[in-house]
């Protein structure tokens, strides 16, 4: 399924060709993210016959931000069109529908990190490590494509801490000529920082909490934002060129204009430009 390295065509969601697992196998909690509480297996009262939101343009305006900001880095599209055959969860047994939605967040998980390998094997500060990437990418493939019965007794925590070693690596070689690696904040709590205009760059922002940060105008070129946690920070007019391990839902869940610089591997939210 996978292409090759720099490909993320694989690795978006496609919801036309999935079962709308994500608003099927994932629980909700009511909440800011949620409307109301929902039981994992349990669909999502939103959801139609045809496997499609029935609010997906108001998704915000009802409370369903969670739903806006989610995304199964194709996982949804491969369980249901390829590891289950596209056999319909509403149409099987009910054990073949427990089985799908058991299957579904392991993948989605193998699927994140084929991004994240997928992205560090485009840069090109990590060639010394390209070829233990590139074995990683393979075996993260191979992982996804297993059985259902595989999948669900695969051990995807230890595999996600193997791949984390080498993306740890490609992070220090990607930010070792940047005037700001030396900034280390990871995982920092910088929950409502005030960080307009801050130097950045080359920064390593793993984990870090940013919830609510002001990053307007903040210089982020460079910098690791693996796993940050960025909602509702404020990245207007900030600049993340060459930002690498950003994915759609952290960039989603955060606030920007038409000012603020991406990386290529990630698309401007379209509820960017309702907000100014």
């Amino acid at each position: 399924m996978h292409n090759h390295p720099g490909d993320l065509t694989d690795l978006r969601g496609d919801c036309a060709n999935c079962f709308g697992l994500c608003c099927v196998a994932l629980p909700f909690a009511a909440s800011a993210d949620f409307a109301l509480n929902k039981d994992a297996g349990k669909p999502c009262p939103n959801l139609r016959g045809d496997h499609r939101c029935g609010i997906h343009a108001e998704l915000r305006q009802k409370g369903f931000t969670g739903c806006t900001v989610y995304d199964c880095f194709g996982a949804g599209q491969r369980v249901s069109q390829v590891t289950f055959g596209g056999q319909d969860w509403r149409i099987g047994s009910r054990e073949h529908a427990r089985r799908m939605f058991d299957v579904f967040p392991v993948v989605r998980q193998l699927h994140e990190l084929l991004w994240y390998l997928t992205e560090a094997l485009a840069l090109p500060a990590a060639r010394p490590v390209h070829a233990d990437l590139r074995r990683a990418l393979e075996d993260t493939e191979r992982l996804a494509r297993q059985s259902p019965q595989e999948l669900a007794a695969l051990d995807v925590g230890a595999h996600r801490q193997q791949v984390n070693v080498l993306l740890l690596k490609t992070s220090e070689l990607a930010r070792a000529g940047t005037q700001g690696r030396k900034k280390d904040r990871r995982g920092a709590d910088l929950i409502g920082a005030r960080l307009k205009g801050a130097d950045l760059r080359g920064a390593n922002l793993r984990g870090a909490f940013l919830i609510a940060a002001d990053l307007t105008g903040a210089d982020l070129r460079g910098a690791d934002l693996i796993g940050a946690d960025l909602r509702d920070a404020d990245l207007t007019d900030a600049d993340l060129t060459g930002a690498f391990f950003l994915t759609q839902p952290q960039l989603t869940a955060a606030r920007g204009t038409a000012g603020t610089k991406l990386p290529k591997t990630v698309s401007r939210p379209a509820h960017w430009t309702a907000l100014h």
